[in-house]
């Protein structure tokens, strides 16, 4: 699978650690808003499946796969403001999703914050891959979601290493 890398940075949020990713869909804010809050259309490309829609504030459980495994988490919609900016708890997780119309489609910015700065890159690499899969989606073309451990078939690995020195992450530093 052909993936476009998205232009990324790396901020300090509290204690935690922000990656900031920033990626043009083709489509519009409200076709992306969709595959970002429906239940059906996140079981397509999403690391995950949810028990309900993300598009109201509210709780859900997240269900990260990977293969036969599965583990719940628990989610809370904090704001959901059609079809531009979605946030929510995913366990310890903060993702806010914000959806800007460009004339190409949608310019869509992830912030998505985590305890573990040493594993920025990974996110990087996992969202890369799962939004590739989404575009397809949206273009009518939908391909199999890519989790867990598949996505070593799909050029995960040389994904993450371009993303931790975008970041500037060294795997053996200290973070």
């Amino acid at each position: 699978m052909t993936t476009h890398r998205a232009d990324v940075a790396v901020a300090p949020s509290g204690a935690h650690w922000m990656l900031i990713f920033v990626r043009v869909l083709r489509h519009p804010p409200a076709e992306v808003w969709d595959a970002l809050t429906d239940p059906k259309a996140l079981a397509q490309w999403a690391p995950f499946e949810t028990d309900a829609s993300l598009d109201h504030v509210g709780d859900a459980t997240i269900t990260m796969i990977d293969g036969d495994v599965r583990v719940d988490a628990e989610a809370h919609v904090r704001i959901a403001d059609r079809p531009t900016l979605l946030e929510y708890l995913w366990g310890d997780d903060l993702l806010r999703w914000e959806l800007e119309p460009i004339e190409a489609g949608t310019r869509l910015t992830l912030r998505h914050t985590h305890g573990d700065r040493a594993l920025l890159p990974l996110m990087a690499a996992g969202w890369d891959l799962c939004l590739a899969v989404a575009e397809r989606m949206l273009d009518g073309e939908p391909v199999t979601a890519i989790r867990g451990q598949d996505a070593m078939n799909y050029g995960f690995a040389e994904l993450e290493r371009g993303y931790r020195d975008d970041l500037g992450i060294d795997p053996d530093g200290p973070d």
